[in-house]
């Protein structure tokens, strides 16, 4: 007798069974392994990480810390009364006292108040604040904070509130760890709730999370792990909950899904899950590599922050798929048929909308558990999805090009898009640094706290007459151009001075008796290095502000001269030039490596074409979403954040890395299904309408889930999380229907018999597992099939009515 040839994810299937109690006890050993470790995760991870070490304004700033000791870890302490002025000896006592203990604290390099620099003052002259500089690196300053704080004392007459970027990295972590926690909170109910309605089955609805949350509890306890051996970011977190809850579900969704299917029709239940391994299990595989190829990409960035999040995501992936191919197997073998035990049952909900069915709800509620798997057994044609993409297929251009065109204005308002860097804004109101952020927008002239900063270097000793007359007239170049309101240097420190009387000045620096221009020599000038600070006149996020960075950049400063710009507007401009210098090739290679993925899944040379085509139009019409919502501000009350007036930088390419390989992930299972319709059949069009029928009512419930998931995280408060949680659930749901319900099987229908062609090979059909099994059992002898062939038969004509026949003389065919 033949013996049907058998892949190697039957194999594994089969393996499974075998040791399905060893495979569950392992599962359980490693999750409670993880468990004490897990919720630490947050403790190894890091705020920053959002600018290139390469990027010009980190090399600057670098240089002038290494060269001049400047301290770029600045804690700013706003005094604010109500009662005093800031020139009342009430209002200078009360500051001083409660900086007492801070000025004597051995991590406080200096503190500059307004006594020290009138100029951190504030508009109405009722408030101050003083400049805390900290001797530890930005990435341990939030550490600090604690201390910091109680070393403040309050006072009566003062409000006190702490500001900068060490109380802003501290901020993100904690929102981050809030946003999470306010995530799990509504995902896992919802998510249940979703599955609870696609399987009518209490047991069936809980694998799948107990699949997510564990892939999610070992990533985190991983991370942990990695945190103590390189950098990685705080948005880990998010990414790695996001996506294990959300792919967890999917992928056990799909093959809960396909073991019900086959328990239907009457095989085994270690048969059953030998089946599903080998058919879902395999789509599981292959869409499991399709997203983290797409995550990969973020690993090509010099961003450390986005680079974490690619490791992250990538880990979470693959452990829900190990998840999915191993644990899920094993339980399933364990369940058998007890996977539809305890039903829920919905005659009430059927009573009370259709009057006329109440005398069948008892009836109806004993099938109600089984019933998902049956409905893949029901005859094509009567099927919502084989009805629609055979509507489709009959006039394919009325579709395709409408919904192209819908789709490409969906994505229009990102050619208006303006690109900017994460700060204070994109927190909520009720967290120190965004408290302190805007109270130096609204009350104080914000643009001091906020200069660009020029590292020149010389030839020679930057106080020689030469240099001082070169440094002389490259100021005053400065000073002329009409966005800047003033600079600080030692040739501009007082306007009265000229030129000879600065070079006069400077041959003997030691005779300056003068404090403020002794100070300013000190702090500003190092050998051959001399620090010169720009005020611009507008915003440091302005339009204004960084194309007068790009305007010092690229103007040649003068004869033996060298300048490095750093400073917030130039850190945001490199931010977005690493960013998107590197995004075209991280694109490429994702895409590159997706297509030869799904080249050898599907041995076609178009498909995987059309699905990265496919993708791409739902990805941007998700852009062009971000640029209506965050950007100019639609729908921001009801989301509840302030409008940026500028997109995030890395959004875009957090989307695209995450829904490149997602919106893959449900093109993987429909077009797996499709294939396997064309290899029984050969009809292109018919595989189409049964693939959709077959795949097309699991896809929409997993879409719905990963939505879910994706809304709850669109309830964060960092504004970063809230894009990319509402970003992912707008594309999967335009994915979910414009795409898959009407452009694949349009492009399907134009393309034919080409969706399965490859070069030098042709039309590729071969026989399937299923159609394998079919022969294997006409082969056997009737005692070797017995009861199973029996109930098979007995399933196919309980729901069809039609007896088993060859593919192309039932429509559609039969699975």
């Amino acid at each position: 007798m033949h013996k049907p040839r058998r892949s190697i994810f039957y194999a594994l299937g089969q393996l499974t069974v075998r040791a399905r109690w060893l495979i569950l006890l392992l599962w359980l050993l490693l999750v409670l392994g993880a468990v004490p470790f897990a919720p630490r995760a947050s403790q190894v991870l890091q705020s920053g990480g959002l600018l290139s070490p390469d990027a010009e304004s980190q090399r600057a700033l670098d240089l002038l810390t290494d060269k001049l000791h400047l301290n770029p870890t600045v804690v700013q302490v706003i005094f604010i009364s109500q009662r005093y002025r800031v020139d009342s000896p009430q209002f200078v006592q009360q500051m001083q006292q409660a900086l007492a203990r801070v000025r004597s604290w051995s991590e406080v390099a200096n503190v500059v108040t307004y006594l020290d620099n009138p100029r951190q003052i504030s508009l109405d002259r009722h408030g101050a604040y003083a400049n805390v500089m900290l001797k530890s690196d930005p990435d341990s300053a939030p550490r600090l904070l604690p201390e910091l704080e109680r070393r403040l004392r309050p006072q009566p007459d003062l409000e006190i509130h702490v500001g900068g970027s060490p109380v802003f990295y501290e901020d993100i972590q904690f929102v981050s760890e809030r946003d999470l926690r306010r995530a799990e909170l509504l995902a896992f109910p919802f998510a249940l709730i979703a599955l609870l309605l696609v399987f009518r089955s209490v047991i069936a609805a809980i694998l799948p999370t107990i699949i997510g949350g564990g892939a999610v509890v070992v990533a985190l306890a991983i991370i942990f792990g990695l945190g103590h051996l390189t950098p990685l970011s705080i948005f880990v977190l998010n990414i790695t909950t996001l996506f294990g809850l959300g792919l967890g579900v999917d992928y056990s969704l799909f093959m809960v899904s396909r073991f019900r299917e086959e328990l239907a029709r009457g095989r085994t239940p270690g048969e059953a899950v030998a089946i599903t391994v080998a058919t879902a299990g395999r789509a599981v595989t292959f869409s499991g590599f399709t997203v983290s190829i797409g995550l990969f990409g973020l690993t090509f960035f010099r961003i450390n922050m986005l680079r974490s999040v690619g490791l992250g995501g990538m880990l979470v992936v693959m452990l829900c798929v190990v998840a999915a191919l191993t644990l899920l197997p094993a339980m399933l073998a364990i369940l058998g048929a007890r996977i539809n035990a305890l039903p829920v049952r919905l005659s009430w909900l059927w009573r009370w909308w259709r009057p006329r069915r109440a005398a069948r709800a008892g009836e109806e509620a004993e099938e109600v558990a089984v019933a998902g798997a049956r409905s893949a057994l029901i005859q094509p044609h009567q099927g919502f999805w084989y009805r629609l993409s055979h509507l489709v297929m009959r006039y394919p251009l009325r579709f395709f090009f409408p919904v192209l065109l819908l789709l490409v204005a969906l994505g229009l308002p990102f050619l208006a898009v303006r690109f900017s860097a994460p700060g204070a804004s994109i927190l909520p109101q009720d967290v120190p640094s965004r408290a302190s952020y805007d109270l130096l927008v609204s009350r104080f002239n914000a643009r001091e706290t906020t200069p660009i900063l020029l590292a020149v270097q010389m030839q020679g000793d930057v106080l020689t007459p030469n240099n001082i007359a070169l440094l002389y007239r490259y100021v005053q170049r400065l000073e002329a151009d009409p966005r800047v309101a003033r600079v600080d240097s030692i040739v501009s420190a007082d306007p009265r001075l000229t030129l000879s009387e600065y070079e006069l000045l400077y041959t003997h620096p030691q005779l300056i008796a003068d404090p403020y221009l002794s100070g300013l020599l000190k702090s500003s000038v190092a050998g051959d290095l001399a620090m010169v600070t720009v005020i611009s006149k507008y915003d440091m996020l302005s339009e204004q502000s960084e194309e007068l960075v790009v305007t010092i950049r690229n103007t040649p400063p003068g004869p033996g001269m060298r300048v490095l710009v750093a400073g917030g507007s130039a850190s945001n401009i490199d931010y977005v030039e690493a960013l998107y210098s590197d995004f075209p090739k991280a694109a490429l290679i994702v895409a590159a490596i997706t297509y030869v993925v799904l080249l050898l899944l599907f041995r076609s040379v178009l498909l995987p074409l059309k699905a990265i085509l496919m993708n791409t139009l739902s990805i941007l019409a998700s852009y062009g979403a971000l640029v209506v919502i965050f950007q100019e501000g639609f729908l921001h009350q009801i989301l509840g954040f302030t409008p940026l007036g500028f997109v995030e930088a890395s959004s875009p390419i957090l989307l695209f890395c995450s829904l490149f390989g997602l919106s893959m992930d449900y093109e993987v299972f429909l077009l797996s299904r499709v294939q396997e319709a064309y290899w029984e059949s050969g009809d292109n069009t018919q595989a189409v309408a049964l693939g959709l029928q077959r795949s097309g009512g699991i896809i929409t419930s997993a879409a719905a889930i990963v939505v879910v998931v994706s809304a709850c995280f669109a309830t964060a408060d960092m504004i970063l999380v809230k894009a990319l949680g509402l970003g992912m659930a707008l594309a999967v749901v335009s994915d979910a229907t414009l795409v898959r319900g009407l452009l694949v099987p349009a492009t399907m229908r134009l393309l034919g018999n080409l969706n399965w062609w490859l070069p030098f090979v042709g039309v590729q059909r071969r026989s399937t597992l299923l159609s394998e099994e079919d022969a294997d059992h006409r082969q056997a002898a009737p005692g070797e099939t017995g009861k199973i062939g029996m109930e098979e038969e007995r399933a196919v004509t309980d729901d069809g009515g039609d007896r088993r026949a060859h593919p192309r003389s039932q429509q559609g065919g039969s699975l």
